[in-house]
């Protein structure tokens, strides 16, 4: 019997769930404009035993995969027909001279009120792989969101996630209410906030894209997912006959309690008797940073003739952005304060008019463009015994300036305000280069002289790991205001 290699693209949601689906994608045409209609509407659904209403779109949990093509345009009609706000942000696509498109609640574009319609159009200009899409908007992202997969491949989509008993909403507003952090989920899925370990038993997985970008290709049996990534990898299925286990467990190394539970599914070879035994596999520990660390350092841009990495080698803005949690003042809390986030001591208050609309139009008072390049009170970031004693945040809405096409180069430092946590960080409406990552306090006069700026993985979503640093560099080369956001928003957009 021969052997098989088909293409596996694990996605990543926030706040998360686990569902394997498989896409047969139509042939392979020219390009073409591709429309679909999202209908928000009330689902029941049943997990872990009990059934409960959940917002979905069409009806479906996940929601429908988006199919097209690099070059192609794509419409999609949403028609809100529940009782909460609605929009949908496409995480990863470009959105190149279509920033209305991207999705962000009052960010980009007022929500959808219920009962409301909205056409997102946009074109798929330079990318190929799988990304995804989902709710933007109080935790509806929990249950609306789906896969794009951007032809030409034959792929298997398997997005993980999370899974409350209860409805998400009252999970956010229990977490605000309090002013603690929300209750963790009670499964993983296949088909959070936290990363995640996917392997295959008995299987080695070749990597070959993430985020829709192409990487050198490697293999491993482990490969590790922040929030908000995708990956692609390769699976040949050289064992003939079999039944394999296939894995999904938390990857956590700091003091923070998550969802540790391993979600679990089957490879299932054709002509294999249900009855036969399961080759099982064992998940790394949950706190393996090794593991986590080497699959990270291995990815490196193709960096082809055809697919080049463009690092740039100058920069015009140098940013150093700390990530931190605060706690604020909140008469009705538990305890009387409220657990938030911030960059640069600054937590995102969010506008009741859209950032783009009010940039477009020249509405006043929505924002104020004096978000600060660096922390006004620089400390020993992570050393957990020489924090402030203040932990309060300044609340804004406060964007950072950048001129078409300046070249950004953009630390970003965990720190161990309250605790030291790793930090799924997304920037909408463009890729970056992933320079550098380190361990500790960045060092402005050594760290950078390790920049890779030859093949450095480029993305859309990086972890910040606990108690390091990342450095990434993109050009500011797509006009409109664009968000930079942590797994909640922080408090930072870059507008142009």
């Amino acid at each position: 019997m021969g052997t098989t290699t088909f293409r596996w693209s694990p996605v990543m949601i926030l706040p998360l769930v686990l569902l394997a689906a498989t896409s047969l994608l139509p042939s392979p045409v020219e390009c073409m404009v591709r429309h679909y209609k999202f209908n928000v509407v009330l689902t029941n659904t049943s997990r872990l035993c009990s059934t409960k209403p959940i917002v979905t779109v069409n009806g479906q949990f996940p929601g429908p995969t988006l199919v097209a093509r690099e070059d192609d345009t794509v419409l999609v009609k949403v028609v809100n027909h529940v009782q909460y706000n609605m929009s949908i942000h496409w995480h990863g696509i470009r959105q190149l001279r279509t920033g209305w498109a991207d999705g962000p609640a009052y960010i980009t574009q007022c929500p959808l009120q219920p009962g409301q319609t909205y056409l997102y159009n946009f074109t798929l200009t330079g990318q190929r792989g799988t990304l995804l899409w989902h709710a933007h908007i109080l935790w509806l992202r929990a249950t609306v969101h789906g896969a794009i997969v951007i032809l030409p491949k034959r792929e298997h989509t398997l997005v993980l996630a999370e899974w409350w008993k209860s409805d998400v909403e009252d999970v956010i507003k229990e977490a605000l209410n309090s002013g603690g952090a929300p209750n963790i989920s009670d499964a993983h899925t296949i088909k959070l906030n936290e990363e995640l370990f996917f392997k295959i038993a008995g299987h080695k997985l070749t990597v070959v894209e993430v985020d829709a970008t192409y990487v050198k290709p490697f293999k491993v049996d482990t490969i590790v997912l922040g929030p908000g990534q995708t990956t692609n990898v390769l699976v040949t299925t050289q064992q003939g006959s079999g039944r394999y286990m296939v894995s999904v467990s938390p990857f956590m190394d700091a003091p923070i309690t998550v969802d540790n539970r391993t979600a679990t599914a089957i490879l299932h070879y054709t002509g294999t008797q249900m009855a036969a035994p399961v080759s099982l596999t064992a998940p790394p520990p949950i706190n393996s940073t090794l593991v986590a660390t080497k699959f990270t350092n291995s990815l490196l841009a193709l960096n082809s003739k055809e697919y080049p990495a463009n690092v740039p080698t100058t920069v015009d803005h140098s940013l150093f952005f700390t990530i931190s949690l605060g706690l604020n003042t909140c008469p009705t809390c538990t305890g009387g304060a409220r657990v938030v986030a911030d960059f640069n001591n600054v937590t995102f208050d969010m506008p009741t008019v859209g950032l783009l609309q009010a940039h477009y139009f020249g509405i006043e008072g929505v924002f104020t463009d004096d978000f600060p390049a660096n922390p006004a009170q620089p400390y020993d970031y992570t050393n957990t015994t020489a924090q402030p004693a203040n932990l309060a945040t300044q609340n804004g809405t406060r964007v950072y300036r950048l001129a078409y096409n300046d070249a950004v180069q953009l630390v970003l430092q965990d720190t161990g305000m309250i605790t030291p946590e790793n930090h799924p960080i997304h920037l909408h409406g463009f890729n970056f280069f992933e320079v550098g990552r380190g361990v500790g306090n960045f060092d402005p006069e050594k760290d950078p002289k390790r920049f890779n700026l030859v093949d450095p993985v480029e993305r859309n979503t990086v972890g910040v790991p606990a108690g390091g640093w990342t450095a990434i560099r993109f050009r500011a080369d797509n006009p409109g205001d664009k968000e930079l956001m942590g797994s909640i928003p922080l408090g930072s957009t870059f507008s142009g």
